[in-house]
């Protein structure tokens, strides 16, 4: 019998994209014959894995786990919202989540390197991922991970879309309620000085593009034009509102809107030090499917064939 060696896996490996393990088994039941191998991984997997690495993952999971005093917070991707109720699939979220959490990883690279093992694949995360690519048929990916440690933590998963981690100390409840509120409110930072820069300046180019906006208007009515300095308060004023807004301790409290969720931490003795807001799909670009142009295409690519 052919010794399947570590340079035919990798290559099968890189041929299918199929799971590690997958591919060793393959090769051992052709006796190291390299296209049988591929014939008898595209049967199992229907080549599936390949065919799906490339295609938009805008679905999706988050999920968190804390152990002791260390928590993890994933987002992982897939096609379609079908996926997000496979039970093997979240299997392999919420195992992400506990790995992120107990071996502090230095990025995704490294997490899917991590030792894990379901459904017949692995031996790491990463083999289980392409393995349920495989027997699911859709691509899946993880996207980013948030690890914690040194603090309390408290969590909050609205459904499975919208994840909050939350560092604090003092009074549980109250961190489970700011992590709550973060989920329905989405601050983007603790307090304005926290508020990243590039967002500041874009929130103040809007103001001023407003207070342009005004000044034509009042200038096309025949109305006097309001002076720099006033034009100047404006925009800061906006800039200042803006802050108020997106920095959770200014944000008042959804429980009690008589109070900011500063006041009310402070009442409960309580102090938040870091959050984490993961929304799943953010910031990526769905593809959105023009049926009739793909009627319209496979028609004329039809005429030109016949």
């Amino acid at each position: 019998m052919a010794a399947i060696t570590a340079s035919m896996v990798a290559e099968l490996r890189a041929k299918t994209d199929a799971p590690m393990m997958e591919c060793k088994r393959a090769l051992t039941e052709a006796e190291g014959n390299m296209e049988k191998a591929e014939e008898l991984l595209r049967i199992k997997l229907g080549n599936k894995a390949g065919k799906a690495s490339s295609r938009v993952t805008a679905e999706g999971v988050v999920t968190a786990a804390v152990d002791g005093s260390a928590g993890g917070m994933i987002e992982i991707n897939c096609e379609t919202d079908f996926v997000t109720k496979n039970d093997s699939f979240l299997a392999m979220a919420q195992a992400a989540a506990r790995l992120v959490a107990k071996n502090n990883p230095a990025d995704l690279a490294a997490l899917g390197a991590l030792a894990y093992e379901q459904d017949g694949f692995g031996p790491t995360l990463e083999d289980v991922r392409k393995g349920l690519i495989g027997k699911i048929g859709e691509n899946m990916t993880f996207r980013r991970f948030k690890r914690f440690e040194g603090a309390k933590l408290a969590s909050y998963l609205h459904g499975t879309r919208i994840g909050v981690m939350v560092a604090y100390e003092g009074d549980e409840t109250a961190a489970k309620d700011v992590a709550m509120h973060i989920a329905a409110m989405k601050p983007v930072a603790l307090s304005t000085a926290d508020v990243p820069a590039e967002l500041i300046e874009k929130e103040r180019a809007v103001a001023a593009g407003k207070a342009e906006e005004d000044r034509k208007t009042a200038e096309a009515a025949g109305k006097p034009a309001q002076s720099a300095e006033i034009v100047a308060k404006r925009v800061e004023g906006g800039v200042q509102k803006y802050l108020k807004e997106v920095s959770l301790f200014n944000q008042s409290f959804v429980k009690n809107d008589k109070q900011t969720v500063e006041q009310m931490l402070k009442a409960a003795g309580t102090t938040v030090k870091g959050f984490t807001l993961y929304v799943v799909g953010e910031g990526i670009e769905k593809k959105v499917d023009d049926f009739a142009a793909e009627v319209a295409a496979q028609v004329a690519a039809a005429k030109a064939a016949a």
